[in-house]
């Protein structure tokens, strides 16, 4: 089902498409296999291969290139806790001062430089809201050179970026990708605590470690590791998401949209941004607005036509503010450099972080 109102400003955008691609863009075949790992991000080289119809040699090698460049990773998510975004206002000449600490604290998950009405906006995870409350009060607000911060509470995930697309494989392909095999009838029912905690240990830097790895490394029997791994997938406790460099695909804007909108439109709000290619993240917050929302964007002309498309999509919406990202510091753990790619290392979660033990945004 198409939103009208949108209709018109895709088919602007698809334009684009025709243009000369970058040299640093993706080629056809990065974009399948990605495509393909946002749908199963552990889905076996031997079975994507029939699917995007190169060998699992290839599929292998490219994976790997891909990763050692920083233009893609996999990243298990272990939802649960309390989650925010925070708006940071600093001293000009001390952004990326800043920056540099708060990409060291591990509950920022991620971490935007951007226009508007903040310099930089980070998304934090934490066991609860007062552990969001402590860490940005003693620790972000103290950090020399932080003007002010301002907290916006998730009440509840609209929209995850986890279910965006690249759009590369056609439906009939998409249809086709392996989906994570349920638990075998004798598993465990629950996951034992050593189990659980090498998973969340390894998994949250690569998505993708094989299970006879994660068992090596922890002295645990593949049939333990491989049993626990199907039963947090299948009971919710683990996500595995694809994420991609936003620099070197066809969407180099990124916007955030900071609105109020009636409560009961809130809702309604899964549907619509489901049908909306451009948008990412749907965020119901607690602040003074209650719904926040990112884009991945053509150009920036589409800045203001994407604002106007969206409120006339939800006549109560009104959006009180907007930013757009300069470049992005941190991603789920990874810090990234100034072309986008995620090439200068990994803040892993400590054992305090509920990020890795019990506990996504953005």
């Amino acid at each position: 089902m198409e939103v009208p109102c949108f209709r018109l400003m895709k088919l602007q955008l698809s334009v684009v498409i025709l243009l000369p691609m970058p040299k640093n863009m993706l080629d056809p075949l990065e974009e399948r296999i990605i495509h393909a790992l946002q749908i199963e991000g552990r889905a076996p080289w031997s079975e994507l291969a029939p699917v995007i119809g190169v060998d699992a040699v290839t599929l292998a090698r490219r994976w790997e290139s891909l990763r050692e460049r920083g233009l893609a990773w996999v990243t298990g998510i272990f939802p649960s806790g309390a989650s925010a975004l925070i708006d940071i206002t600093c001293k000009p000449q001390q952004i990326s001062e800043v920056a540099r600490h708060l990409a060291q604290i591990p509950e920022v998950l991620t971490l935007d430089h951007t226009s508007g009405g903040r310099d930089l906006l980070a998304t934090m995870l934490a066991d609860t809201p007062l552990s969001i409350w402590d860490i940005v009060t003693n620790r972000i607000g103290a950090l020399e050179g932080v003007k002010n911060t301002q907290t916006h509470l998730v009440t509840e995930v609209v929209m995850e970026a986890s279910d965006w697309r690249l759009r590369a494989l056609a439906p009939t392909e998409a249809s086709k990708i392996p989906r994570p095999r349920p638990p075998r009838a004798r598993a465990p029912r629950t996951v034992h605590p050593d189990v659980e905690a090498a998973l969340r240990h390894c998994l949250v830097e690569d998505g993708r470690r094989p299970v006879s790895r994660i068992a090596a490394e922890h002295g645990l029997s593949e049939q333990r590791v491989a049993d626990g791994l199907a039963r947090m997938r299948a009971e919710g406790m683990l996500r595995i998401r694809t994420d991609v460099a936003r620099t070197v695909t066809g969407w180099p804007v990124y916007a955030w949209y900071f609105m109020r909108t009636a409560a009961k439109h809130i809702q309604q709000m899964h549907g619509l941004m489901a049908q909306i290619p451009e948008a990412r993240t749907a965020l119901a917050v607690a602040s003074q607005y209650n719904l926040v929302v990112a884009v991945w964007l053509r150009e920036m002309s589409d800045v203001m036509r994407f604002e106007a498309a969206l409120e006339a999509a939800v006549p109560s919406a009104r959006i009180v503010d907007r930013s757009v990202v300069f470049r992005m510091s941190k991603h789920l753990g990874r810090l990234i450099d100034g072309q986008g790619a995620a090439t200068l290392g990994f803040i892993h979660p400590s054992s305090e972080s509920s990020w890795s033990r019990d506990t996504e945004v953005k």
